[in-house]
């Protein structure tokens, strides 16, 4: 279908590239969106079917764990089947899951739906499609294209929290479930109009790629569980690789995990409506769509190394002084602002970094894996958080601890640093 649109000459080569951009933001941000949805949902299946925060967070836990896990073999699938095929699979598996749930009465229901089936739909349109789209699509410009890309799954909450947040008023649940599903349709023949898998389906090269220049390899064509098994295996032999995934655990520890799951919760126990909360995490979203496409941008110019330890460690103190504010509008808003701004700024230069060590061709795989740490970090933090917050009645140890890890990851970076300002391909 993208062959006819191009074929009309409706748009140029240069002008559908950034179509395909676009769509693919938009599909990040309902992906997204979908995943923050659980924060939501908390109270009100808590207050419908007396479910405790524990067993909401065990759900959420293990969707945003499949959304991390599912990442390197959709980038696989991505170069064995294609990226649209890849996306309108997850698209639709997401659609079904969650109008599914509509029906569910306990909680293994919930845990399948919003877990299981959800966590895989939405993990085939997560950052390594974002990855997938780039290295395809820029030679040039990469980073900024990533940290635009990526500034979409924060975008997500800008868009969606306060509406559902709303839909839920008075502790209903099952509009909010009507809005992810009908959302996650509508991208589906969008996608299949606009979206060609290579830049010679529509008479065009690489943006920024010269005349002169040697055309990029073919994808390997592969089994997709033996190509991502078989690249983890040979990443996981590098330093370099473990270096990422484990700061990329405690990213995913420090965002989706923990604020993108219980800040609304949290903010209910002192007091915070929870419309006013879903606002909060909107300005994060929204703050996060500059911040990170700065990011970007920054990473096309300066050692991602040093964006790390800056990221990281700001990130770390700033949740350990959450706890302490006095809640009010002024305080909130000003946590919201400088958070958002360093929500996932961190994803830019962690690709380029994936980049420079493992190839184009095999970086979108290796960073699907260093993605499964960011998810394993947040599934870890959303269940953690959710056990700490019934045994001992507040969040504050989860906030104190995840603080401290965000410092100790941008302890560990500069650990690194030396060798990293040495040569451009890090070990």
């Amino acid at each position: 279908m993208s062959r006819m649109l191009h074929r009309t000459g409706l748009i140029s080569p240069r002008a559908h590239i950034f179509l395909i951009v676009a769509t693919t933001f938009f599909a990040l941000l309902v992906s997204a969106g979908l995943r923050a949805t659980p924060g939501v949902l908390m109270m009100p299946l808590q207050l419908n079917f007396g479910w405790d925060r524990a067993t909401i967070s065990f759900a959420a836990a293990i969707g945003i764990f499949l959304y991390g896990l599912v990442g390197p073999f959709a980038a696989a699938l991505m170069m064995s089947f294609g990226i649209q095929r890849t996306m309108l699979a997850g698209l639709m598996l997401m659609a079904v899951s969650t109008f599914a749930s509509l029906w569910m009465r306990l909680p293994w229901q919930y845990v399948m739906s919003w877990g299981v089936m959800s966590g895989i739909g939405s993990g085939a349109v997560a950052s390594v499609l974002g990855a997938a789209v780039v290295n395809r699509w820029f030679a040039t410009r990469q980073g900024l294209i990533m940290g635009l890309l990526s500034a979409s799954t924060a975008t997500g909450s800008l868009i969606f929290l306060p509406f559902l947040a709303w839909l839920s008023n008075q502790g209903a649940w099952r509009p909010v479930v009507m809005a992810v599903s009908v959302a996650c349709l509508v991208l589906v023949p969008i996608v299949a109009l606009v979206l060609p898998e290579h830049p010679g389906d529509i008479g065009t090269r690489r943006f920024g790629e010269r005349p002169d220049s040697t055309p990029a390899p073919p994808p390997k064509q592969a089994r997709t569980a033996g190509l991502a098994i078989s690249v983890l295996f040979s990443a996981a032999r590098r330093p370099v690789f473990w270096l990422l995934f484990g700061t990329f655990f405690i990213c995913g520890l420090t965002t989706n995990g923990l604020v993108g799951t219980h800040m609304i919760a949290f903010c209910g126990d002192h007091g915070v409506a929870p419309v006013a909360a879903a606002g909060l995490l909107s300005t994060m979203g929204f703050f996060d769509l500059f911040g990170t496409t700065a990011s970007g941008w920054l990473t096309d110019r300066y050692n991602p190394r040093i964006l790390l330890i800056v990221y990281y460690g700001l990130r770390g103190l700033s949740l350990m002084a959450l706890p302490f504010l006095s809640f009010d509008t002024m305080s909130l808003g000003m946590f919201a602002i400088f958070y958002g701004l360093d929500w996932i700024a961190t994803v830019p230069p962690t690709m380029k970094l994936t980049n420079e060590a493992f190839g184009e061709q095999e970086a979108p795989i290796v960073f699907g894996w260093i993605q499964t740490g960011h998810q394993l970090g947040a599934a870890f933090a959303a269940f953690g958080a959710g056990v700490i917050r019934e045994q001992s009645g507040t969040y504050l140890p989860a906030f104190l601890a995840a603080g401290a890890m965000g410092v100790i990851a941008a302890g560990v970076l500069l650990l690194t640093l030396r060798d990293g300002i040495r040569s451009s391909n890090p070990v």
